[in-house]
């Protein structure tokens, strides 16, 4: 009788397989001493036949698993046929999947079994057979979004969230409609725009008689103004997540009275024109990236900038007759360049990318810090110091960009802002609210971004005002060049 073990396997089987794995080795190793005695040549052509019918199983099998998809969707073709045709298609085997390959002989080796350089079989083309597999720090996972085999050889399917990838036109419209790009460490961005205004305004020159009827005169005035701003922001990425800038502006203005009223005439117009240039108000800021863009997220920027008044200040200019035929008509000595405040503007905006679309949005509250005058009259010969504080400022906007190609994309935008009315203190008194202060500005932009090369793009914008209190018009240009 046949003695059995405690499992219920026969002793002569158990003893028979260490003779059968003496048989392979030494067939393995004939098979090794017969390669090495072959020319280069034919251990090449050896390698490509495998090769070849390794690609052919691989192949077989994709199409199996295609058909298996399908089939289990209700999409593919009924059971009876995708058999029929698997089995035409494969080699026949059990499961009809395609026959094994043997065992890929150890082609060309040096010395059988001998460890690589990193702890792999080496080969004679410099190629491990069995290479390390790379393991990341989070558990031996393989990078993100890919499929790859732990320390302890379980093979899994990390799910975490990447950053997208953008193309060089979508990182054009962050850095434009958005925030920095803080993989950039030093970038270099010059700019230039036409600010246009034209306004008109109702002059009553006279009084009320009756408390109806107006005797005076009546003349409708027009301002025309162009502001041409050449600026340079300079920016440098201190971190990944944190960017610095700073910008100087230069500023030219030119501006057109226009006034009825001449020789007591309301038909007849006279004109007068001011010019003025000088550096702007010099602003700088910090960005913090709080949250970096995924596949779920948007990318999420605050800003902190500070605007300081080194522009001329509006406050003290005084207004001039200059026809004597026309006491309507005056203009003032000089044209301002800043605002004559400080301020501080906190901000946050966000921008998720649906390839080829960007959408972005902003919010930001910019405080204005009051400050005193020796004299904030426009009236010649007169003198009236006060402290001015302007409205707080809120603005919101938001818009999207579309990437024609890998280099171009456009945008459109819409953007508000509300200031309450601002006020005056004159000295012992309290404050008091100027009237008519109040603005609303409403914009809607329009932007062109072309990607010159890796360091060079260039940003066109037009800015069209939808509110009284906003320019008719804003066109601009930049050229940011990142080193």
């Amino acid at each position: 009788m046949t003695r059995m073990s405690a499992r219920g396997a026969p002793l002569s089987a158990l003893a028979a397989i260490p003779a059968a794995v003496l048989l392979f080795a030494l067939s393995q190793g004939a098979q090794a001493q017969e390669l090495g005695n072959q020319s280069l040549e034919d251990r090449l052509n050896t390698l490509m036949r495998v090769v070849d019918q390794q690609q052919r199983q691989i192949q077989s099998l994709e199409k199996q698993v295609t058909e298996l998809e399908m089939s289990q969707r209700g999409r593919g073709l009924s059971g009876g046929a995708a058999d029929e045709n698997a089995a035409v298609a494969q080699p026949p085997g059990s499961d009809n999947l395609p026959v094994p390959l043997p065992p890929l002989p150890q082609l060309a080796q040096v010395t059988p079994g001998a460890p690589g350089p990193s702890g792999g079989t080496s080969t004679a083309t410099g190629v491990q057979a069995n290479p390390p597999v790379p393991q990341s720090s989070g558990g031996g996972t393989s990078p993100e979004g890919t499929t790859g085999t732990s320390g302890d050889g379980t093979v899994g399917t990390t799910q975490k969230a990447a950053e997208p990838q953008r193309t060089e036109a979508e990182n054009a419209v962050v850095q434009r409609e958005h925030a920095p790009l803080f993989d950039h460490k030093l970038t270099m961005d010059w700019g230039i725009s036409d600010t246009y205004y034209d306004r008109r305004q109702l002059q009553l020159s006279g009084f009320l008689a009756l408390d109806a009827i107006f005797l005076g005169n009546i003349n409708l005035g027009e301002t025309k103004s162009h502001q041409v701003m050449a600026d340079l922001d300079t920016r440098y990425g201190l971190t990944d997540r944190m960017s610095v800038d700073v910008d100087v502006p230069y500023i030219y203005r030119h501006s057109n009275f226009i006034v009825g009223g001449a020789g007591g005439a309301a038909s007849q117009l006279s004109d007068a024109s001011a010019n003025s240039s000088d550096i702007g108000d010099v602003n700088f800021g910090v960005y913090y990236q709080f949250l970096k863009e995924t596949n779920n997220l948007p990318d999420v920027v605050g800003s902190l900038r500070v605007k300081a008044p080194t522009g001329s200040s509006p406050f003290g200019i005084k207004l001039e007759q200059v026809d004597p035929n026309n006491t309507s008509l005056v203009a003032p000595s000089k044209l301002p360049t800043g605002t004559g405040f400080w301020n501080i503007t906190a901000g946050v905006s966000l921008l998720k990318t649906y390839d080829p679309v960007v959408l972005f949005g902003s919010l930001s509250y910019t405080y204005n810090v009051a400050r005193s005058f020796s004299d904030i009259s426009a009236v010649e010969g007169q003198v009236e110091p006060a402290k001015v504080k302007l409205g707080d400022i809120i603005q919101w906007g938001g818009g999207a960009a579309i990437a024609f190609s890998d280099k171009d994309s456009a945008s459109i935008s819409y953007t508000m802002a509300l200031e309450p009315e601002s006020e005056t203190q004159a000295p012992g008194q309290g404050w008091q609210k100027v009237p008519g202060s109040e603005t609303v500005a409403a914009a809607l932009n329009f932007g062109l971004n072309h990607v010159v090369n890796k360091h060079l793009t260039i940003e066109g914008s037009v800015s069209v005002g939808l509110t009284p209190d906003a320019p008719n018009f804003v066109v601009g240009v930049r050229f940011p060049y990142t080193f």
